[in-house]
C-alpha cells in the first residue's frame, strides 16, 4: 500500500477508496464496492465510514425514513487509507445533494480526532451548516486489551471510542449510541434547521 500511495501522489485524477472498506456507491447512480445495493435509495444524507457493516445500517435507517443517501463512502479500518473521514466529510461540506452528514468511526487509530478537529472549525465558519450525525463503534472495549479486525484494532495507546465520541460530540455532532437511530435522528435534525437563503 506505500506503493500504491506513492504512485497515488503523483497525479490528480485518481483516489484510493479503502483498501478493506465496501467501495463508495452514488445510489441508483454509480456502485464501485461489494455493498448490497439494493437497501440503497438515492436521497440527501451523505455517509462516511470506517466500518462496512455500520455503513449498511446506516444505510438502512436513512432508506427506511425516506431520507436516502447521496454518496456512501466506504473509508474501511486500513492503517493507510486512501480516503479518509476527513476527505468524506470534505466532499459532503460541498457537495449540493446532501443536506445532512452521517460519519462512523470504529477503535483504532485517530481518524475521528481529525474528523472532530473539522467539524468544529466547519460549523464555526459555515453559516447554517449541515446536520452532521456520528457514532463510534467499540466504546464497550474494555481497556488495556488488545483487540479489534484488520486495520481496525485498539490497542492499549491508542484513543478510547469514548474519548472519539466526546470529541465528536465537542465539535457540534449528535453522537448517537447505535446506528438504528440515526435515521429518526437525521431526519429530526433536519426538519428542525433553519431554510437557507
Amino acid at each position: 500500500m506505500l506503493r500504491v500511495h506513492e504512485v497515488l501522489r503523483t497525479q490528480t485524477k485518481t483516489r484510493l477508496v479503502g483498501p478493506n472498506c465496501p467501495g463508495i456507491i452514488a445510489p441508483e447512480q454509480c456502485r464501485i464496492g461489494i455493498m448490497p445495493y439494493k437497501q440503497y435509495k438515492r436521497g440527501k444524507v451523505g455517509i462516511v465510514s470506517k466500518s462496512g457493516t455500520l455503513s449498511y445500517e446506516a444505510v438502512g435507517a436513512t432508506t427506511k425514513v425516506g431520507l436516502g443517501q447521496s454518496i456512501v463512502v466506504g473509508m474501511g479500518g486500513d492503517m493507510l487509507a486512501g480516503t479518509t473521514l476527513v476527505d468524506g466529510l470534505k466532499l459532503f461540506f460541498e457537495h449540493d445533494e446532501t443536506e445532512g452528514i452521517i460519519v462512523i468511526g470504529e477503535i483504532g487509530g485517530e481518524a475521528e480526532l481529525r474528523a472532530a478537529e473539522l467539524i468544529r472549525e466547519y460549523r464555526r465558519n459555515t453559516p447554517n451548516p449541515k446536520p452532521i450525525v456520528a457514532m463510534v463503534a467499540g466504546r464497550t472495549a474494555p481497556p488495556g486489551k488488545m483487540m479489534g479486525h484488520a486495520g481496525a484494532i485498539l490497542s492499549p495507546r491508542d484513543v478510547s471510542a469514548d474519548a472519539k465520541a466526546k470529541a465528536l460530540e465537542k465539535a457540534g455532532a449528535l453522537v448517537v449510541p447505535h446506528p438504528g437511530v440515526m435515521g429518526v435522528e437525521m431526519k429530526r435534525l433536519l426538519e428542525s434547521r433553519a431554510p437557507t437563503t
